[in-house]
């Protein structure tokens, strides 16, 4: 499998290559050059398949040759080994239409855990075979962070720099990240947004000097590695639900839109979705971007769901790149001009063909609690407030009845007790395993938003790629 930039300059690199860069040298995203694509009786035979042999099936063809079946394998059952329920991924059932697909069973109880865990593995992989030193550079609006200090956290020749903006995350996201106490791990909390954090990453990957003595990768959804492993819970739970003999529909907790942009990857290699549900809290620039065409920045306003507030999805470049006719040069002009003055309007083609897979809705504070009201009084499920976003907009979008619809439940509700309480009475207790969380100490660096401070940091902190 080849690798292609969104902006068209870059140069076409293998998966080890692609896994490595993280962002393109342009500053586009790759995607493969081609997508592969099952035939119904291929994916019929992973039904009843356990989720690291399923993911094996899925992630293959993007892989080769950087990887054998074998290497897969093996890195794929060590990642997801570490989950507490045997599923990994398990699904319940709402309502006679309505299914929930928990994501939250890995080691930080977030769906970050499903790729990082994997992640970390192949950065390992692929390290071993050199003498290169890797500085993961990310940005986190909750949940990436802790997911991606956990995947790496102690390893060898590789450092983590994770940003995340002050105060704008949950006390546990925080915690999750902060009380990790390895060497390699580098907690840096900005004045600022998720996106002004996001913007420092990318100005770092194309920061030549930079570049020069580190080398420089990222955990974001915007590494394709990480989006992968994502497209394979999309298949493990239509298969449970019929397929590929019967479509499902997905809504997704929607920020950076990586997640469901996983899904888009699952419905072009041929399994059969009925539509992906692009849910948005008030923070809803993808809202306006599927259904008007108006992709343009607001001021973020922080929200009980701070995973989703983002006014800048890092991700949607893959979705308009292959909307827009695979055309790098009028991608980066779109980019450019956007990136210039953080507005942009969708192309009748790009909105055509999103249009034929997505709709999207936008929930606000009300509508996000009566979710989660809904979910405990009707079902007995205490759920997130991303997944109340998520669940919102899956029973009002309006789908055939005889489609299953599935809420992607992207975080374990006692990462936001405070808000689960305040819309259930009831208080989310931590797993077991982290129930000492609230003991640990803490250690953090407070920095402005300043991206030559923060690059001093790292700098300062980083170990030089040989």
């Amino acid at each position: 499998m080849e690798y292609i930039s969104t902006r068209g300059a870059a140069p076409a690199l293998d998966f080890a290559g692609v896994t490595m860069a993280g962002l393109a040298s342009d500053g586009g995203l790759y995607v493969p050059r081609e997508w592969p694509r099952f035939s119904a009786d291929e994916i019929r035979a992973m039904r009843g398949l356990p989720y690291a042999e399923l993911a094996v099936r899925v992630m293959l063809p993007f892989v080769q040759p950087s990887l054998t079946e074998d290497e897969l394998r093996a890195l794929a059952q060590e990642a997801y080994g570490r989950f507490a329920h045997a599923a990994v991924t398990p699904l319940k059932q709402f309502d006679e239409q309505h299914w929930l697909l928990e994501l939250f069973h890995g080691p930080t109880l977030a769906f970050k855990d499903v790729a990082l865990q994997l992640l970390g593995r192949l950065f390992e992989h692929f390290l071993a075979k050199t003498d290169a030193h890797l500085t993961i550079v990310g940005a986190t609006s909750g949940d990436t962070g802790s997911a991606a200090i956990d995947a790496v956290a102690g390893r060898e020749r590789v450092d983590i720099f994770m940003l995340h903006p002050n105060g704008r995350v949950s006390d546990v996201q925080r915690r999750q990240m902060t009380t990790v106490r390895a060497p390699n791990v580098y907690n840096i909390a900005i004045d600022g947004s998720f996106d002004d954090a996001q913007a420092m990453v990318k100005r770092m990957f194309n920061d030549a000097e930079v570049n020069t003595r580190y080398r420089i990768t990222a955990v974001n959804s915007i590494n394709w590695a990480r989006l992968m492993a994502q497209v394979v819970y999309y298949f493990a739970a239509a298969l449970q639900l019929g397929g590929p003999d019967r479509k499902v529909a997905f809504s997704v907790p929607t920020g950076n839109f990586g997640d469901v942009f996983a899904g888009y990857v699952a419905a072009q290699m041929g399994l059969p979705v009925e539509k992906l549900i692009v849910a948005t809290n008030i923070n809803d620039i993808l809202h306006r971007a599927l259904s008007t065409g108006d992709y343009s920045a607001g001021t973020v306003t922080p929200t009980a769901a701070p995973s989703m507030d983002i006014q800048v999805s890092s991700n949607f470049e893959r979705l308009l790149f292959d909307c827009g006719g695979r055309d790098g040069v009028a991608m980066a002009e779109q980019m450019r001009v956007f990136e210039t003055t953080k507005a942009m309007q969708l192309t009748n083609a790009q909105r055509e063909k999103a249009a034929a897979l997505f709709t999207s809705a936008r929930c606000d504070g009300d509508e996000m609690t009566r979710a989660m009201a809904w979910a405990k009084n009707n079902c007995g499920e205490i759920i997130d407030p991303h997944t109340a976003i998520g669940l919102h907009a899956a029973r009002h979008a309006g789908i055939d009845p005889a489609v299953p619809v599935v809420t992607l439940a992207t975080a374990h509700p006692a990462k936001f007790r405070d808000a689960v309480e305040r819309a259930t009475g009831q208080r989310p207790a931590l797993p077991a395993r982290m129930g000492d969380l609230f003991e640990r100490a803490e250690s953090y660096t407070e920095l402005p938003g300043d991206y030559d401070v923060v690059r001093a940091f790292v700098e300062s902190h980083a170990t030089p790629s040989q």
